[in-house]
């Protein structure tokens, strides 16, 4: 299909990007990747007036790590996540996850910040970031501000975001070294939307899980953080039984849709045991 008639702006930094978002109003949309907005589009669920495209925005291309923390630009590309080596040592589950969204050639164009902040809940950023306990840096009109993963998530397509406001950057913290972690998901092709997918992050110490974190893609309207399936886990001696009690916690708090990737039960189910496989790989229990 073809999208509606729109004006095409390329701003040169951010603050002439923030600019035109604030002049325009609510008739202009941010585009980075285009792989979320473009698709919409086409399909007439989105008909802005005018584009404003972000690729000229080179300074929020970056890789760096800043005291505890690893920051990664808004402009970075899923290609540039995965190829870069310092993420692949200090926090595999990016590298990990990168490599499960779309296929090569969106990857390429893809940036973090578009899967983030645009508050698709079949997107797998935004899960892996919740369990990182990532933040956000958000530049506005109004200045700059901060805003942890998991709180940004409000509804599908809604967010922390006001209107003229931009993701400009991802903060980390870096995991313990040592650190266990993995991203399961389950999809009906490849680079498909999950089915069902979970994130998790843990730390073991003396043989017992000392930290854990799992959160869940695409079976709510946002991704959800499992806390109390976590907490199951921490002052235990990890076995597969008890990565399956942590499974079904998990499941208990996903609220998937009924859709073509099947029905509720069965995805609810699937939220449960992404969960399971996630922690039996990242503890490296014999399958």
């Amino acid at each position: 299909m073809i999208p509606g008639a729109f004006d095409y702006h390329r701003p040169k930094n951010l603050n002439e990007a923030i600019g035109l978002l604030n002049d325009l109003g609510e008739d202009a949309r941010a585009i980075a990747g285009g792989h979320s907005l473009i698709p919409m589009m086409k399909m007439r669920l989105a008909s802005p007036s005018h584009l404003i495209d972000l690729r000229g925005l080179r300074d929020l291309n970056f890789i760096r790590v800043e005291g505890a923390e690893m920051v990664i630009g808004a402009m970075t590309t899923q290609h540039e996540v995965i190829g870069s080596a310092e993420l692949a040592a200090k926090v595999p589950l990016l590298r990990e996850a990168a490599l499960q969204i779309a296929d090569p050639q969106i990857r390429y164009v893809g940036t973090i910040g578009g899967n983030v902040a645009n508050g698709d809940p079949g997107n797998d950023m935004p899960a892996v970031m919740m369990c990182l306990n990532a933040s956000y840096d958000i530049a506005g009109k109004g200045g700059t501000r901060r805003v942890a993963a998991r709180e940004f998530y409000q509804g599908a397509y809604f967010t922390a975001l006001e209107p003229g406001e931009l993701v400009t950057a991802i903060r980390i913290p870096m995991p313990t070294a040592g650190h266990k972690a993995a991203y399961e998901k389950l999809k009906r092709k490849i680079g498909d939307y999950a089915i069902a997918a979970a994130a998790v992050l843990l730390s073991v110490s003396g043989g017992k899980v000392t930290g854990a974190s799992i959160a869940l893609t695409n079976v709510g309207e946002t991704p959800l953080l499992a806390a109390d399936a976590a907490a199951l886990l921490v002052g235990q001696t990890p076995d597969k039984m008890l990565c399956r009690k942590a499974g079904q916690a998990a499941a208990a708090i996903s609220d998937p849709a009924s859709d073509a990737r099947g029905p509720v039960v069965y995805r609810r189910q699937m939220a449960g045991i992404m969960t399971e496989r996630a922690l039996i790989r990242a503890l490296g229990l014999s399958a």
